[in-house]
């Protein structure tokens, strides 16, 4: 499922990354746009990994609330291309980051209380 969301976000903000994206200042640390596509495709296999871990374990009170994280963060993630390739809105876009790491560091925690493996697959 997070495969799918962040390929649905790609494919939907794809001209903003070669075009827009191309003429703004980065920094000189900045990757080469042809790793973000391998990478965040990793990045989603990981979190979809550590979601079934978690989803494979009893129901509980915890797995309620870390499955809810989860989602929060995987919206909070395919709003943000959208925010900032999409519709350039830069500075909502860097709202939305900052949400996201609140939200991973949550989910890494809560994770962490129904399964360790699920919780270290999320710190990449």
């Amino acid at each position: 499922m997070p495969l799918l969301i962040g390929a649905a976000s790609g494919i939907a903000t794809a001209s903003g990354v070669n075009d827009w994206y191309q003429t703004i200042n980065k920094p000189g640390f900045n990757p080469p746009n042809y790793l973000f596509g391998p990478v965040w495709t990793i990045l989603y296999i990981l979190m979809g990994i550590s979601f079934y871990l978690v989803l494979e374990t009893p129901n509980s009170k915890p797995k309620t609330y870390a499955l809810a994280v989860f989602f929060v963060q995987l919206l909070l993630n395919f709003c943000w291309s959208f925010l900032f390739f999409k519709f350039q809105l830069i500075g909502s876009a860097f709202i939305d980051i900052i949400l996201i790491w609140l939200s991973i560091i949550c989910m890494i925690y809560a994770f962490h209380k129904i399964n360790k493996k699920a919780a270290c697959l999320q710190i990449p």
